[in-house]
């Protein structure tokens, strides 16, 4: 199989290939690193590759055969190097694999890679000292997004149909919108994070993808979603599997529409006309579009205040472990600017302050909720700007404590973090483009707390009408190798 025709397809698109004999699993193995070779000089998403050895029985789940890219956080490959992007963890090889991990084999995909983040995921550009910048294949001096910005990267470039994620507030959604694909964070508890965490940053983080369709999203879901024992959430099974909601007509919806951030960030206007587009296309489709005035329970100030105290203990407390664990300091050597300071405020914050931020997340997930009683879905953008320039947050970041750079990320990103103190479903569709620059724009749509079936359904209208397939970035495998 050549490039060209393997980005063509999608993941359930190459399983289907290799459950008819059309191609082997080893086969899609060797073209994904030639698509590698060709674009990762380029856009710098993946950090590390390796000739994988898993050997999935063609045709035993939807995705069997399927080449695959972890991110370097979150996931866990016995021998394999996990460094989170962070030097204090450069080097560290884990012992075994994690629950994730093993749900991914069963799943029938062949990983074969590390992608890039942020360090320590703590950022919503991935720049890290540790690997140099990830760039937008869209447009090289700009950023691929994050904390999953290697992800979004490495399949929008064509080196893979879709790739895990993680999301702690916007981490798959952010590098979906800015690089035209789709990505969906899931309902709190849907997918496992254990058993080496209970939690990640109490209840914020979940585990996903990345993919170019929506159903490789849905069949992923279906294939690495349920509980481990011991986990402190579950969510609610759904009634059918993922894959068979994305035919479903969603019926008509209604839907309220959040045009401008909660804080003090405008949305520009090639956002905004992007988000007008998006509700005329939504009434041609039938659905009750309406302006909507969403409590969030608390002032964006608290709100803030809230996940900065929140983020930034549990932040101090993993570098305590890694800097025990690999006997480096705990400095400028071993730690970005935002990094430090953020683990300087988070040592600082007291256990008061602590329950405090978290009857803030309990506000929030209530008061959202009962947005959900009036609609069934809220539209916002994903981002208030286009993709943003590469060294944007970086900017005066010497100046930030931990609060003033939680801060910053939240007004460059102010729509996605919601969901995840709420622990709700939200997801990034890429609905249009800004004409004049063809940058994607990501349009986000967020449900009430277990109903990614209405989203799958939602989503899958949307692709039907508004198909985003045809649309290639500036950097594209199948441009590059025959």
């Amino acid at each position: 199989m050549q490039v060209s025709e393997y980005v063509r397809f999608d993941a359930v698109g190459l399983a289907e290939l290799v459950a008819a004999g059309e191609v082997t699993a080893d086969e899609l193995q060797e073209v994904a690193h030639r698509a590698l070779e060709a674009v990762n000089p380029q856009v710098n998403a993946v950090v590390e590759s390796w000739e994988a050895d898993d050997a999935p029985h063609p045709g035993s789940t939807p995705l069997a055969g399927v080449p695959f890219l972890v991110k370097d956080i979150g996931v866990l490959l016995a021998g394999r190097r996990s460094e989170l992007g962070s030097r204090l963890a450069a080097g560290h090889v884990a012992d075994a694999d994690s629950a994730l991990t093993r749900r991914l084999r069963r799943a029938g995909l062949v990983t074969f890679g590390r992608t890039t983040t942020p360090e320590l995921a703590y950022s919503t550009t991935t720049e890290p000292v540790l690997y140099g910048a990830t760039r937008n294949p869209w447009d090289l001096t700009r950023s691929a997004g994050g904390s999953s910005g290697g992800a979004g990267a490495a399949v929008a470039a064509g080196v893979v149909p879709l790739a895990h994620g993680t999301d702690a507030a916007g981490s798959i959604r952010i590098p979906a919108a800015y690089n035209g694909l789709f990505g969906l964070k899931p309902t709190r508890g849907r997918i496992s994070v254990g058993p080496q965490f209970d939690e990640v940053f109490n209840g914020l983080a979940v585990q996903g993808c990345v993919s170019r369709t929506v159903r490789d999203s849905a069949a992923l879901l279906d294939l690495v979603s349920g509980p481990e024992p011991g986990d402190p959430y579950v969510a609610p099974e759904p009634v059918r599997p993922y894959a068979r909601e994305v035919g479903r007509p969603p019926g008509t919806l209604r839907i309220g529409v959040v045009a401008q951030p909660w804080g003090g960030h405008r949305t520009s206007p090639p956002v905004a006309a992007a988000l007008a587009r998006t509700v005329h296309l939504l009434e041609s489709l039938g659905h009750r579009v309406d302006g909507a005035s969403v409590d969030l329970g608390v002032g964006w100030e608290e709100f803030v205040v809230a996940n900065a105290r929140q983020w930034c203990a549990n932040l101090a407390a993993t570098i305590d472990e890694l800097a025990a664990g690999s006997g480096r300091p705990i400095d400028a050597s071993t730690l970005e600017p935002a990094t430090l300071a953020s683990y300087d405020y988070g040592r600082r914050v007291t256990g008061v302050e602590f329950v405090a931020a978290l009857a803030v997340r309990n506000r929030v997930a209530r008061a959202l909720a009962r947005s959900f009683t009036a609609y069934d879905v809220l539209l916002t953008p994903t981002m208030p700007d286009l993709p943003v320039p590469l060294g944007t947050h970086a900017e005066g970041v010497w100046d930030l404590d931990g609060l003033g750079w939680l801060s910053r990320l939240f007004d460059l990103g102010p729509f996605t973090p919601i969901c995840n103190v709420a622990g709700t479903p939200a997801m990034s569709v890429p609905l249009t483009v800004d004409p004049p620059t063809g940058l994607p724009i990501g349009m986000h749509f967020a449900a009430a707390h277990g109903r990614e079936d209405l989203l799958f359904r939602l989503a899958g209208q949307l692709e039907t009408t508004n198909p985003w397939h045809d649309r290639r970035p500036g950097v594209w495998a199948g441009d590059v190798v025959g």
